[in-house]
């Protein structure tokens, strides 16, 4: 029987949403930090299941695990694995479904969470504090600005709208019709987008054009009553920019669910601004895409015992 490592399972639930009878399947909860620690535990493991981008799987890495055969990412795409390098080391790739209305509904619990300033009031509340110390932001009547509007910024659009906002979308092919289809309105530019909108949300795919995207100069056309969410990538934008900008209060403040170093560091600013929303990466982590994520692994898992593997993802 093939053995099967399921990586970064940190509430330890894999093993107990599908029928992984047809393996030997191991989970790990704790994430391998350090490329040596997890050839140690995964070396002898012909399948291996991958939590979103949780754990890469660069070139070199293959060429340390010389019995993998088979390699199981959740999601249709993860640019953390080298499929150029898989394929040559023989290693199968394959993908799973995954469902977009999680990091819609995560985005909007940031959103209202800045605005509404409920992590402080609710510590007060807590620990006997003051009764009031806040004063909200109202959403009604304010300008949304997207920045992509696939089917998460749509979903994101979807519901500023019922707010009552104003929303404008702009994305490197986004056009009228589009943005206009999901009650948006296309801005002409990032810079018009970011200099108008109260609060900018981030839903593109990290790529060469989208890396670095908002930066510096782009976080400066920003009002300094705006948000910024991203629930996104990290790298879409830049962080050591955002880290500034948030410490000298250009920005009124951050929802992040994404960072480049995952999980964040123990002491990293992001844990302690007080301007900073931040969740641990929880945009798909809901009952119904765990369900499909790992029902559909073990899917992939029994499609490629039986010499026909599905959903093959291609370099």
């Amino acid at each position: 029987m093939l053995r099967c490592a399921v990586l970064d399972d940190y509430q330890d639930v894999a093993l107990g949403l599908a029928d992984w009878s047809r393996v030997r399947a191991e989970s790990f909860r704790e994430h391998f930090g350090r490329q040596d620690d997890l050839v140690a535990a995964i070396h002898d493991h012909e399948i291996v299941v991958a939590m979103r981008e949780r754990t890469p799987f660069p070139a070199e890495l293959f060429d340390r695990l010389p019995k993998l055969r088979l390699l199981v990412t959740t999601g249709m795409r993860n640019a953390s694995i080298d499929l150029a390098a898989a394929r040559e080391h023989g290693v199968t790739v394959c993908g799973t479904g995954s469902i977009s209305t999680p990091p819609v509904e995560l985005t909007w619990a940031l959103i209202l969470g800045l605005t509404r300033h409920l992590v402080p009031e609710s510590a007060a509340m807590r620990a006997g504090g003051p009764w009031q110390q806040t004063i909200g932001t109202d959403l009604h009547g304010r300008t949304l600005g997207l920045i992509g509007l696939g089917k998460i910024g749509s979903g994101v659009a979807a519901v500023g709208l019922a707010f009552g906002m104003d929303v404008v979308a702009w994305s490197a092919n986004l056009t009228e019709e589009r943005a206009a289809a999901c009650g948006a309105r296309l801005a002409p530019d990032l810079d018009a987008l970011l200099a108008a909108s109260d609060v900018v949300s981030v839903h593109v795919v990290l790529g060469d054009r989208t890396r670095g995207l908002v930066g510096k100069r782009e976080l400066e056309l920003m009002k300094p009553t705006a948000y910024l969410i991203n629930t996104a990538r990290a790298a879409v934008v830049d962080q050591d920019a955002l880290a500034a900008a948030l410490r000298a209060g250009r920005i009124a403040g951050a929802g992040l669910d994404v960072f480049d170093l995952e999980p964040l560091p123990e002491g990293h600013e992001f844990r302690t601004l007080p301007n900073v929303l931040a969740t641990p990466h929880l945009g798909y982590v809901t009952e119904l895409n765990y369900g499909t994520y790992f029902r559909e692994a073990v899917e992939d898992i029994d499609a490629f015992i039986d010499g026909a593997p599905i959903r093959v993802l291609s370099p």
